[in-house]
């Protein structure tokens, strides 16, 4: 199976990966959007779970992964609900981890079970995910994860190049098993754009008023019936069609608001709503020798800058202020 990626470039990948790519599990992933409640409220939004866990793959892959670690990879996401995280809201889970507790059971409940039987993978290495040090690591650090869905959002929504992309991915190597840059510049640049999708998007009025509205929706349409938890684990065209399809004044009139024409402002001093999302602090290890790894904190003024304006915002969160139209909130 040939695959071919923007930012990775064409492969050919192996019958194990082919075969579970095809499954309904992987495919579904097409209609669960990365941003969440995002592209709701601006269409150009729209890079799925699909594409974050095909890169996520091919990324692993390029950095001399096991197909084992690729698997792990490429199923890593297989458990997000529609509207991934907006769950996350609906339930108040800081860690934003809900994905991750349903994986064990949405998986052994799918077709990737019989595929790894078939050819000879172990299913519990699967699951551990400590086993795959280039596939996650827990933040400060680099991950496949982490470095995919950031350049795959640069580059589609923020004018991130093709050839940054790639000389990026020229400077990385993996030292002692942790995925390193060969330079404080590079480090420098993953940094800048880490922080522009965290601050600029993530943590955007009108990504916080999406994910808010959404959660306030997808809430109430649990408490009234007209969803259940197992539909949640459709995609996001099915869901908003059976809330749509409920007749239910209050529900209804509340999506009518989820749209691109609001008009926000962030205002601390008068608001409508606060959200403090995770924080998402980095710190790219840099490494000039293949053997020493340095964090870019301790190497880089701008880096260590750039880190505490974050970790200020990150903790501050966003306060979201409705100026029209005015919009009933509810928590």
């Amino acid at each position: 199976m040939k695959l071919y990626d923007e930012l990775y470039g064409q492969y050919e990948v192996e019958d194990v990966l082919a075969e579970i790519i095809n499954t309904e599990t992987i495919q579904r992933l097409k209609n669960i959007h990365q941003a969440g409640a995002a592209y709701l409220v601006n269409n150009e939004w729209n890079v799925t779970r699909y594409e974050h866990s095909l890169g996520v793959m091919l990324l692993i892959r390029k950095l001399g992964g096991t197909i084992e670690e690729q698997i792990a990879g490429l199923l890593h996401d297989v458990s997000h609900t529609a509207f991934s995280h907006v769950v996350d809201f609906v339930f108040d889970i800081k860690e934003q981890n809900y994905h991750e507790k349903i994986f064990e059971n949405v998986v052994m409940n799918s077709e990737i079970p019989a595929i790894l039987t078939k050819h000879d993978i172990n299913l519990d290495d699967i699951f551990n995910i400590d086993m795959w040090s280039i596939l996650e690591q827990p933040l400060p650090k680099l991950c496949a994860d982490r470095l995919d869905y950031t350049l795959r959002d640069m580059y589609y929504y923020f004018g991130t190049t093709q050839q940054e992309v790639v000389t990026f991915l020229e400077s990385l190597k993996i030292v002692n098993g942790e995925i390193c840059v060969s330079s404080v510049e590079m480090a420098e640049w993953f940094t800048t754009i880490y922080y522009k999708l965290v601050i600029d998007y993530f943590l955007s009025p009108l990504n916080v008023y999406s994910y808010h509205s959404l959660a306030n929706i997808i809430s109430l349409s649990l408490k009234k019936g007209i969803l259940n938890l197992d539909q949640l684990l459709l995609n996001d065209p099915t869901v908003l069609n059976i809330i749509k399809s409920s007749n239910d004044s209050e529900v209804l009139h509340l999506l009518e608001f989820l749209t691109s024409k609001v008009e926000l402002e962030e205002n601390e001093a008068n608001y409508d709503f606060h959200m403090v999302g995770k924080a998402r602090i980095i710190d790219v290890p840099v490494s000039f020798d293949n053997t020493t790894i340095h964090n870019s904190s301790t190497l880089s003024p701008k880096v260590r800058k750039m880190n505490e304006e974050a970790m200020e915002k990150s903790n501050r969160g966003t306060f979201v202020k409705i100026k029209t139209p005015m919009i009933p909130i509810t928590f």
